[in-house]
């Protein structure tokens, strides 16, 4: 079976449901869209999801998002993860908001965007309340599992072990020259890459290519594929990966201490969706 090519979109690209709305990947394991919100507009009322986890990173600007009866504040960098059945909704407040908003599995989120999927995944809140709002993750700039990887890190915001480990979401620090794993493929998880400030190096296939901030490649499953850190700048960027499971290999990783070696990522790797071309 051939595998669908990856694709690399610039910023302010995908597929345009409205001014200011782009999806930028829709696939049955996960669906993310980009945002651009005026201020006072409701996003959603609160609601549930019962088969898939909710996620927003804010890129710009302050996003309200309801947990339960509290209502919390989300500012650029700011990342939250609402598990199955935990009631939640947003809107933005005096100012404009930019944001990230990940589905996953998608459910076809990107379906119901376009008008044509009636019966998505998404329910009025339970007379219970629904699960307990501790059970969401909120993470400020910074915070998460921190890995070293010499000069570089990799924040892991939510993993295999969150919610229903539908996906993974890492931020990346990069320092110039951050050699990244060998080209490599993967058999069963979607990859992708939100660049956040810089130019992030891709290998995708045969071919080299920048991605410079705001944009967003993605990979599915089979394709060969690599990135790295350019000379003389910092990179940062967001990894998506779903399923999640493989940030446990850069885990190990980081555990052996001092600049990763690509061959030492490779064979740790290997014990994980990741075969080296």
């Amino acid at each position: 079976m051939t595998a669908d090519p990856p694709q690399l979109l610039g910023a302010g690209e995908g597929e345009s449901i409205r001014p200011g709305l782009e999806i930028k990947i829709g696939r049955p394991e996960l669906v993310m869209t980009e945002t651009r919100f005026e201020p006072n507009k409701v996003g959603t009322e609160p609601h549930v999801h019962h088969h898939h986890a909710d996620a927003f990173y804010v890129l710009e600007g302050e996003l309200l998002v309801t947990l339960g009866h509290d209502e919390l504040a989300l500012h650029e960098g700011d990342f939250a993860l609402m598990p199955p059945d935990v009631v939640h909704g947003f809107r933005t407040g005096s100012a404009p908001a930019r944001y990230l908003n990940v589905h996953a599995p998608g459910m076809g989120f990107d379906d119901y965007l376009r008008g044509v999927h009636t019966d998505f995944d998404q329910h009025e809140p339970p007379a219970d309340g629904g699960r307990p709002v501790s059970e969401a993750i909120v993470h400020a700039p910074g915070e998460g599992r921190r890995l070293d990887l010499g000069d570089s890190s990799a924040t892991i915001k939510a993993g295999a072990g969150d919610a229903l480990g539908s996906f993974a979401v890492l931020e990346f620090d990069l320092a110039p020259g951050f050699p990244g794993p060998v080209l490599h493929r993967h058999e069963h998880m979607t990859d992708s890459f939100y660049v956040l400030d810089g130019e992030l190096t891709l290998r995708l296939g045969d071919d080299r290519v920048g991605a410079g901030t705001g944009s967003y490649a993605f990979v599915p499953p089979g394709n060969a594929h690599s990135f790295a850190g350019p000379d003389g700048e910092r990179v940062r960027a967001l990894n998506l990966m779903a399923p999640g499971g493989l940030e446990r290999y850069l885990e190990e990783v980081a555990a052996l201490g001092g600049p990763p070696d690509p061959e030492r990522m490779a064979e740790i790797a290997s014990r994980y969706d990741f075969r080296a071309v």
